[in-house]
């Protein structure tokens, strides 16, 4: 086999395949990319025997064949290189890398491809289009609320269901749930699917943010297409729970707080908090929003800052990571947090302790659902 090849092109595409591949043992065969020229293409595939990424792009060939190599040291050469047109060359186990402007060459050992596991095709699979951009969204508002619990494996994915023209994306870890409602869209109905966060990870970091974006859920398995750039994976599988149970209805309090604001006085107030706990304290009152990080052997630490709220006094714990990623997903000025105060409130404090939604001031497709901490 032999062809030629351009550094900055195949750059692109072997970072892809790193993001697959887990094992950097040169030893296993999972640790390298199968290779295969023909046609003036160059196919690449990797896998983790979980996740799979399919990339082709266009070379000089001059003579067809295929082969792996170590994905990791080959990425490792490409790198060391300047940009330009590169050598490729395999003659029995070994390969030769040599670009046209240096005078230097590596040598590689490959493995044959046969020993390469089954990547599959998604030939005659039934694609959907989504716009690319809204995908991500539903991707980047969700995907950070899976479980890393392996015993609610169900957990450790995000959920993906249709329901008339509306899509949902739907992620928790039995304390916090992340669900983005995307309405308006004509497709095929499938079957709900709790997709990996891998495949969606690196959807979300290699997807393009214009155009469309080609999605199929069948049978155990997701499929996605953009580019010249196809990942599949099989699905989790397991009873997702049920969601829509766990979102609170008829929510009849709210304060609103400036999303800057609230954002750095948590990084500066949380400064003092055990990370082991991970728990700030909300002390809501009309018109100020006062943070407390719970006194412990270092110390502790309050800030107060304006918020939109005329009612009784209220406090709640939260987990202050609960808080912080859903405020680097909601694209507005202002935050909000909706409650109710539960019977037997007094005229003095009140101490929220059932799910509370925090959501951007204009009601829309996400919502972030957080179950207060104990005191």
């Amino acid at each position: 086999m032999k062809f030629t090849f351009d550094r900055d092109a195949m750059i692109k595409e072997i970072s892809i395949a790193q993001e697959i591949i887990t094992n950097k043992s040169p030893v296993s065969i999972l640790s390298n990319i199968l290779i295969i020229a023909e046609n003036n293409s160059l196919t690449i595939k990797a896998t983790d025997s979980t996740v799979k990424f399919t990339t082709t792009i266009p070379v000089d060939i001059q003579e067809e064949g295929r082969t792996t190599i170590f994905c990791d040291k080959f990425m490792s050469i490409l790198s060391s290189l300047p940009s330009g047109e590169i050598e490729f060359i395999q003659e029995d186990i070994g390969v030769t890398i040599k670009p046209i402007a240096k005078r230097v060459k590596f040598q590689l050992k490959s493995q044959a491809s046969d020993k390469f596991p089954e990547v599959g095709t998604s030939e005659n699979v039934p694609f959907f289009e989504l716009p690319s951009k809204d995908f991500k969204e539903m991707i980047r508002e969700t995907i950070f609320a899976v479980s890393d619990d392996r015993n609610r494996y169900f957990m450790t994915g995000v959920y993906f269901v249709k329901n008339g023209d509306t899509l949902t994306m739907v992620a928790t870890d039995g304390r916090r749930l992340s669900c983005d409602n995307k309405t308006g869209f004509s497709i095929p109905d499938f079957q709900p699917a709790i997709i990996p966060t891998k495949i969606l990870s690196c959807v979300l970091k290699n997807a393009p943010d214009e155009g469309n974006i080609q999605i199929a859920v069948i049978d155990k398995s997701v499929f996605v297409k953009f580019g010249n750039v196809e990942f599949s994976s099989v699905l989790i599988e397991g009873q997702f729970p049920n969601y829509q149970k766990v979102i609170p209805e008829n929510l009849t309090m709210s304060f609103m707080v400036n999303k800057a604001d609230l954002d750095a006085a948590l990084k500066r107030t949380t400064i003092m908090v055990d990370k082991k706990v991970s728990r700030i304290i909300f002390k809501i009152s009309s018109g100020v929003l006062k943070l407390i990080s719970p006194e412990s052997d270092i110390g502790t630490a309050d800030e107060e800052i304006p918020c939109r709220y005329d009612g009784q006094a209220i406090s709640m714990a939260l987990n202050f990571t609960y808080v912080t990623e859903p405020l680097k997903v909601i694209d507005s000025e202002n935050v909000v947090f909706d409650f109710n105060i539960s019977d037997g409130g007094s005229d003095g404090e009140a101490n929220i302790t059932k799910a509370v939604i925090m959501r951007s001031e204009a009601a829309g497709d996400y919502i972030h659902v957080i179950m207060p901490m104990n005191y």
